[in-house]
């Protein structure tokens, strides 16, 4: 039998994660496991944090923190993001363990053993006030190419060259700002020229890849492959395991595919299962798939299978379904610029299913394509609320209203029935064809065409006139309609797992088969049952706000804080004392709490997002402070009428609530 290594990309731990990582590779590849698990599939689901490399450091040193201390931070951010968006992987490891860098320097040992390693000296900038190399983005300088400034040691942004090695002008150290000297400094190399027959007999025997990321890793081979450096001169990252060396660690780009093994490796060994990993990379029945964006191509569609060849005995990716590049309201993301949207904070206002769906619809599957907040609402709005949703409520509604909440177990089905019944068989095969072919878009459209075409069957038959004059037939009709809204239920699990979830609960659907899904027969009787609306319009204003958000930024040296106001600014600002009634978490959302509150006399609910600082039981009974006129928004479906005061640190990891003296009363104003 077949088994399935799925991998997505391990994201880099110096920052949350945003759309533009989702619709790269982490939302296919839920899609995709989810969906061959449905079909039976043996498939493991690997993917962790990246966690060395210079950027991290240079974090580490503007925030005044380890390196350490930086990666746990974010990677804790990361795990529940996508926990809480539902991608749901069997293990999320973290390139710090000891495991990963004992894997890492056994790969590197072999491979220098082998003699596909080996030593060049090269001139690289050293600060001498600092007393260490500068890699890279430790230095900046003017581009000798464009002259443009800001220019980094090994790509300047503006023109988006890679730069030579110490060709900077005026360089500067990023540190300290002096300027550093040129120094000789020896480094290791993978010979990948000695694997350049191999990769082509390999690559060039893919015939079922994606034409782009296919074409993209020939066109490295036809320059001709040479040795690229995998060392580094900083402290951070796997040590050389070479005495002498000390200072120098591997690049993050050489250790980093060795983190699936890892990871791999970490699951089963949490199983007691120490050597099963080795089925899921050595056994030729298994099949490697890494899903990843497409600046990650060459890293897993050359160097990383020259690195397999190389140490032996490992199976070579069998597919690299790479995306190309999404864009945010017609502009490139940025992170520096908060031109993104982040996944943590969309999870605290809307529902994980709402992104999932928009972005399955618009993946960047073989050129770049956009996201914008406007679609974002129309894909709510428009297909989830207005399609999907209103077909089913409306089909639920109608039975329990006015057929006693009974389903026909013995329907008379006529011609234009079965062919209703045949038509939504026939998508549900093309969903999953799509799927396995990682045509998600195609899929998407196939999954919300059944509600299209659902709704039309409904009206077609006039469910509300058969009811006065032919109570067999409608019986039949909402048999048949049942049928649909089983099918949604079970074929949106790869797009909309919640909601989805929510509704086989209704219909007491447990665990399914993906080609079973049209023998599952509706329940008879759904009467004294309650289902939810699905989905909520969102509000023009709403979208409006999100765009206000995008790229916000102060004047320069300015920050959000240090921004002046008026005193008349100030003044409209209500600040009342309030006691905490009732605390409880929010479904589904690891960072806020729904608090109950009194204000003297009046009460109402906030949802504040301290959850990982504070459990309810801390704030029950307890007073605080709140900004009392601020306007009501809507968090995860609840509508939170104020906000609480609290103090935190620059990156939201300490955060102490402001607790007014105790012979305060609730309904006591503050200024």
């Amino acid at each position: 039998m077949t088994r399935y290594m799925v991998t997505a990309a391990l994201p880099y731990a110096n920052g949350p994660i945003h759309i533009g990582h989702l619709a790269g590779c982490y939302l296919p590849a839920d899609i995709f496991v989810r969906y061959m698990r449905l079909k039976g599939e043996d498939v493991l689901f690997i993917c962790g944090s990246d966690e060395h490399g210079v950027p991290i450091t240079i974090k580490a040193e503007e925030m005044k923190k380890t390196p350490q201390e930086i990666v746990d931070y974010y990677h804790d951010i990361m795990e529940k993001s996508f926990k809480a968006f539902g991608v749901n992987f069997d293990n999320f490891s973290k390139t710090s363990l000891p495991l990963h860098h004992k894997n890492a320097q056994e790969f590197f040992t072999i491979l220098n053993e082998k003699k596909y390693i080996s030593k060049k000296t090269e001139k690289q900038y050293y600060c001498e006030k600092c007393k260490r190399f500068l890699p890279d983005r430790y230095v900046e300088g003017v581009c000798p190419l464009c002259k443009s400034e800001g220019s980094r040691g090994d790509q300047c942004d503006a023109c988006g060259k890679v730069m030579e090695n110490v060709s900077l002008i005026d360089p500067k150290c990023k540190l300290c700002g002096s300027a550093p000297v040129i120094k000789d400094t020896e480094h290791f190399y993978l010979d990948l020229d000695k694997f350049q027959d191999k990769l082509k007999e390999y690559l060039t025997g893919k015939t079922w890849w994606k034409e782009n990321v296919r074409e993209y890793s020939l066109g490295w081979l036809k320059e001709g492959l040479r040795p690229r450096a995998i060392t580094r001169d900083i402290d951070w990252g796997v040590k050389v395991p070479i005495e002498g060396y000390d200072g120098k660690v591997l690049y993050v780009w050489f250790d980093a595919p060795i983190g699936y093994i890892s990871s791999t490796m970490e699951y089963f060994n949490r199983l007691n299962k120490k050597d099963e990993w080795k089925k899921w990379w050595t056994d030729p029945n298994t099949k490697l798939i890494h899903f990843l964006g497409k600046d990650n191509i060459v890293f897993h569609a050359v160097i990383w299978p020259a690195m397999l060849m190389g140490v032996g005995g490992y199976n070579l990716p069998y597919d690299i379904p790479a995306n190309e590049y999404l864009n945010l309201e017609g502009k490139k993301l940025s992170t520096s610029r908060n031109w993104a949207v982040w996944l943590d904070d969309y999870l605290t206002r809307y529902k994980p299913d709402i992104l999932r769906y928009a972005l399955a619809s618009t993946l960047p599957e073989n050129k770049d394509t956009d996201f914008s907040w406007n679609d974002f609402q129309q894909r709510n709005n428009g297909e989830l609320a207005d399609i999907y949703g209103n077909f089913i409520n409306r089909t639920i509604q109608f039975i329990i209203k006015y057929n006693d909440g009974k389903v026909s177990a013995d329907p008379n089905l006529n011609e234009q029935d079965a062919e209703f019944l045949k038509l939504i068989e026939n998508k549900i095969k093309i969903i999953g064809d799509s799927i396995e072919s990682y045509s998600i878009r195609k899929a998407s459209y196939e999954f919300m065409d059944i509600a299209r075409e659902a709704n039309k069957y409904f009206t077609v038959q006039e469910p509300w006139v058969l009811g006065k004059k032919d109570k067999d037939r409608l019986n039949t009709v909402l048999y048949v309609c049942m049928k649909a809204v089983t099918a949604l239920a079970c074929a949106g699990d790869p797009f909309i797992p919640f909601s989805s979830k929510e509704l086989r609960d209704f219909l007491g659907i447990d665990k399914f088969k993906w080609d079973e899904i049209m023998k599952i027969e509706p329940s008879e009787n759904i009467s004294g049952k309650t289902l939810g609306i699905l989905f909520s319009k969102i509000e023009d204003s709403v979208i409006e706000e999100e765009k206000k958000r995008l790229g916000k930024k102060m004047d320069a040296g300015q920050t959000e804080e240090s921004a002046e106001i008026s005193i008349d600014d100030f003044k409209k600002v209500a600040l009342v004392v309030a006691r905490v009634l009732k605390a409880e978490k929010v479904k589904g959302a690891d960072k806020l709490l729904k608090l109950s509150l009194d204000l003297g006399g009046e009460n109402r609910e906030i949802v504040a997002g301290v959850a990982l600082h504070y459990s309810p039981e801390d704030l029950e009974n307890k007073k605080i402070v709140i900004v009392k006129n601020l306007k009501p928004a809507k968090l995860r479906g609840i509508t939170s009428q104020g906000m609480l005061l609290a103090a935190s640190n620059k990156d939201k990891t300490r955060v102490k609530i402001l607790f007014p003296d105790e012979s305060c009363e609730a309904g006591d104003t503050i200024g």
